[in-house]
């Protein structure tokens, strides 16, 4: 088998999590790790989906309320969430997500197109649908959820 052809049918391992009642996935490799849901301090003037920042490890990681990124309600962070430690490009961000469930290992033909009827903000943040048996999970394009950086002035 070429090393074209084995791409193509290589498997991708996604981690699934969930928000209200649909299910959303990530790829596992820009997933650092799980942690459970920990207070964040506030950021002055920021944008309603920024819940505020933590300190990891040393570090400042700010938190983004999932759901509200997506134009969804704002989270009321409880001890069932959790916050999913990802790399987007070179940037590490927490998402605030209901909680994590399973990682599913899929071949690349189970991740579909989202549809031409879907709107455009859905697109935006959504780069393809996962079928699962009777499951349609929501492939997120992480790229979209950071905040777009401000103007300078």
């Amino acid at each position: 088998m070429t090393s074209n052809a084995s791409k193509e049918t290589e498997h991708r391992e996604l981690i699934t999590f969930r928000f209200d009642a649909q299910e959303f996935c990530v790829d596992v490799m820009v997933v650092r790790e799980i942690r459970v849901w920990t207070p964040a301090t506030p950021v002055a003037h920021a944008p309603d989906f920024i819940c505020g920042v933590i300190n990891l490890r040393g570090s400042v990681l700010p938190i983004i309320d999932f759901g509200a990124r997506l134009g969804l309600q704002l989270t009321t962070p409880s001890s069932r969430h959790a916050i999913l430690v990802v790399e987007i490009g070179s940037q590490i961000v927490g998402l605030l997500v209901e909680g994590v469930s399973e990682i599913l290992t899929v071949p690349p033909n189970l991740i579909q197109p989202l549809p031409d009827v879907a709107l455009q903000s859905a697109k935006d943040f959504v780069s393809g649908i996962v079928a699962v048996e009777v499951r349609m999970i929501s492939l997120i394009a992480l790229e979209a959820i950071l905040p777009p950086l401000a103007e300078a002035a």
